[in-house]
Order: structure tokens, then C-alpha cells, then sequence
């Protein structure tokens, strides 16, 4: 190659996403496919964000509000933080990579919980540091391992909370703990993704930490819960004079204006937000059920989707399931080659699922 590019980034294996809809119904004759495999809102999206979009329609010629004015007075209210405390993102990555510029040079150590999340791989990677990878424990975040492999070097700890790909939480007392053992000079950054949908009283909150020693970033997103996820718009939320650094490199512009809209109307429609977390439990202890009968292994979850155990290779259990019609995550990336992971849907959905179980043999009534 005739560039020079650091070695850091030629060993960064990219983030694959799932393939479109329409591509995969091309490639495997399916028909019309629904899709379980990105733990999306099956309802889509509030309809009060849904018209808030209209109104900005008529303005796409201008450049959006580049602090989120509007948007960050609502979260700040919302959330009841000072809106100094808030740095918005175009999605929660965008937020990973401002941390990963500010805070990262070659030769510093980040430590993140495997598996988990793979862009917080990627952004450290990027910035070239040394990623310190620690297994999970029973499919848990495992904060006292963590704490045992911090040195002089360590700059960033990941946390996601509940944990993607598993769906396990870190409690409140466990973490309280875990913050007394992390030195000052250290930054916890907890993503919160999927914190809506926890039903377990127990579960750490990030943003009940903004004001501790080290210090708490607590990320958040529009895309699950709220249904954005094809606007990109994230949030984190940290003490004041770290969010003024990320505003020094922050991207002019880096939220649009479709997203800062449908994002504060999002946030007013709190009859949408029940009726998500509604569908999602409602459909979590059907699926849990029936599966239950099938004798087929799945492991709980409080975030939107669960791990299941088809006791056969994933990947070819995610091209079986093609043919049914039914896109499902097959999780070899995360280094459990027999495990898929789906998201709740639609009634239907989950029982158009099931029937795909069946017939291509992996459950047996």
C-alpha cells in the first residue's frame, strides 16, 4: 500500500452490519421477510415524531441548529441535568468516537467487557490504543475483573448496561462498589441503549453517578426505544468540563434537523414509549413461554432481545431462517457460535418466528 497508514487501523476488523431487507429477500427467495436481527422498534416510530418531520420538511435547504438548542433544553428537563451537561450525537457511535479523539492516544489501555458492544473495539482501536478485553461472567459484565486489570495506562472502562449481545445488567450496589476501586483519573462510560426496557428494579442508572469521583458517562439513544433509529440521534451525558472538550472536535452540524425535530416530539409522546415497553414485555414472556415448551435454551433478558441456543451453527441456522422468511442475528461475531439473538416484534412477527423454528428443526415439541 503506498499510503501510510498506522498499523492500529489496518487491524481493526470492520463493524459488518445486517443486510438490507430487500437484498435478502433478492438473495433467498423469501418473499416479504420480517426482520428480528437489529433489536428495532417493531411499532416504528412515534407518531408525533413522525409529524413533527413535516414541519421542518420546508427548511432542509438551511443548515440545523448545530448546538440542539431545542433538543437539549428538552433533555435537560427531562432528564433533569444542567443542558452544559449534555453532548448530542448523530447516534451513540458518534459519541464513542468524540470520547475515543478526546480522551486516547497510542499506548493507552481501554478496557471493555467481551463480548459486548464491537464499536467500542472500533473507536479505541481508531485512536490506537490497547483494548483489554474481559470476559463475561454467567453472560454478566464482570466489574471485579475489570477492576484488577486497571494500571497507569487505563484511560476508558466500557460498560453497557443492559449488555449487548446478552442482556444482562449491572446492579446498583455491584456498581457503587465497582466505582469506590476505579481510580479518579479513569472514565467510566456506561451505554445505556436499551435502559427503557428493564423491568428489574435493581439496575444501575449512570445518570444517578454525574456528580461522582471518576467520572460517569452515561450514553443514550433515540433509536430503540423511541424508534429513531434511521434518524441517528444519541445523546451523552457527563460532567460539564469534559462535554465542553468533546465540543471542541464535535462535528459542525452533526445532528440534522429531521432528527433534532423527531427527537424532542419523541420525547413529549409518552403514550408511544408505554405501548413499546408494553409490546416488548408482553412479547418477551410469550416467546420465553413457548420456547420453554419447545425445550429450546434461551437465556433472560431486560433489554428488547435475548440470546437463544439452537444448539447447531448459527449461521447456517440465520440461512434456514431466510428461506422461512425470518431474519435472525446469528452471534459467531461474538464468539457464541451457537447462539442466535433476536428482537421482539409484533405479535405476528414473533409467531411467524416460531413457526420458522419449527420447520426447519429446531424445535421439538
Amino acid at each position: 500500500m503506498k499510503w501510510h497508514i498506522p498499523s492500529y487501523i489496518l487491524d481493526i476488523d470492520p463493524y459488518v452490519p445486517g443486510k438490507p431487507l430487500s437484498e435478502l429477500e433478492r438473495e433467498y427467495g423469501a418473499g416479504t421477510c420480517i426482520k428480528l436481527a437489529s433489536n428495532e422498534n417493531p411499532l416504528g416510530a412515534s407518531p408525533k415524531a413522525v409529524e413533527a418531520l413535516s414541519s421542518v420538511l420546508g427548511a432542509l435547504n438551511r443548515y440545523p441548529d448545530g448546538s440542539g438548542f431545542d433538543l437539549v433544553q428538552r433533555l435537560a428537563g427531562f432528564l433533569n441535568v444542567q443542558p452544559e451537561n449534555i453532548v448530542l450525537g448523530n447516534g451513540s457511535d458518534d459519541l464513542l468516537g468524540m470520547l475515543a479523539r478526546v480522551l486516547l492516544k497510542p499506548g493507552d489501555e481501554v478496557i471493555v467487557p467481551s463480548p459486548s458492544f464491537l464499536m467500542y473495539t472500533i473507536v479505541a482501536q481508531s485512536a490506537g490504543a490497547t483494548l483489554i478485553r474481559v470476559p463475561l461472567r454467567d453472560l454478566t459484565v464482570d466489574l471485579d475483573q475489570m477492576v484488577a486489570h486497571i494500571n497507569s495506562r487505563t484511560r476508558l472502562i466500557f460498560i453497557c448496561n443492559p449488555n449487548n449481545p446478552t442482556g444482562t445488567i449491572v446492579k446498583r450496589t455491584e456498581f457503587e462498589q465497582f466505582l469506590k476501586k476505579v481510580p479518579p483519573n479513569v472514565i467510566v462510560v456506561v451505554d445505556e441503549a436499551y435502559i427503557e426496557f428493564t423491568r428489574d428494579a435493581s439496575c444501575a442508572k449512570g445518570l444517578d453517578y454525574l456528580k461522582t469521583t471518576p467520572a460517569v458517562v452515561t450514553l443514550r439513544t433515540f433509536s430503540k426505544a423511541y424508534g429513531l433509529a434511521g434518524l441517528r440521534i444519541g445523546y451523552g451525558v457527563m460532567p460539564i468540563e469534559l462535554a465542553q472538550l468533546l465540543h471542541r472536535i464535535r462535528m459542525p452540524f452533526n445532528v440534522n434537523c429531521l432528527a433534532q425535530a423527531a427527537a424532542c416530539a419523541a420525547l413529549d409522546d409518552v403514550e408511544f414509549l408505554r405501548k413499546t415497553i408494553d409490546i416488548t414485555h408482553q412479547g418477551m414472556s410469550f416467546l420465553h413461554d413457548e420456547l420453554e415448551q419447545r425445550k429450546i435454551n434461551f437465556f433472560d433478558s431486560q433489554a428488547n432481545f435475548f440470546l437463544i441456543d439452537v444448539s447447531r451453527q448459527a449461521k447456517q441456522v440465520f440461512k434456514d431462517m431466510l428461506k422461512q422468511g425470518v431474519i435472525v442475528r446469528p452471534m459467531t461475531a461474538y464468539g457464541f457460535p451457537n447462539y442466535i439473538r433476536i428482537n421482539i416484534g409484533l405479535p405476528a412477527e414473533n409467531q411467524r418466528f416460531l413457526k420458522g423454528l419449527d420447520r426447519i428443526g429446531i424445535a421439538q415439541k
